[in-house]
């Protein structure tokens, strides 16, 4: 049986995410995240999920439906036990490792689906 994975994040890149946190917490009830700041704001829900808002200089807004500008998401996955076993498994189902690691390896780990869109596993 392949490791368990659970979805615990959704980050999204953006110009101001206190302004965009704002807009979905008004939308949707969430309760704002206490560490949120003007650099990463988040937005806490049921079952555990977040969902955080970065910022991105220069950030250029998905032009959809042509994807000229194509939509970009980061999602979060929570491991409940081994991290290593989670990345081969992972690696071998075709996800790449990406040289730059933002995370200390112990506690999460950055990934790139077959598209190559960044994803995180972690511990936390």
């Amino acid at each position: 049986m392949p490791p368990q994975m659970k979805l615990a994040a959704i980050t999204l890149d953006c110009p101001d995410p206190t302004a965009l946190a704002a807009f979905y917490q008004q939308a949707t009830g969430l309760e704002p995240h206490p560490a949120s700041n003007t650099d990463f704001a988040g937005l806490s829900g049921e079952h555990g999920l977040f969902i955080g808002f970065q910022r991105v200089d220069d950030y250029r807004p998905p032009s959809w439906p042509d994807q000229i500008v194509p939509q970009q998401l980061h999602l979060c996955f929570k491991v409940e036990d081994n991290l290593d076993a989670v990345e081969t498994h992972l690696l071998n189902l075709g996800a790449t490792r990406p040289d730059h690691q933002p995370h200390d390896n112990d506690s999460a780990r950055v990934l790139a689906d077959p598209a190559g869109h960044p994803f995180c596993i972690t511990l936390r």
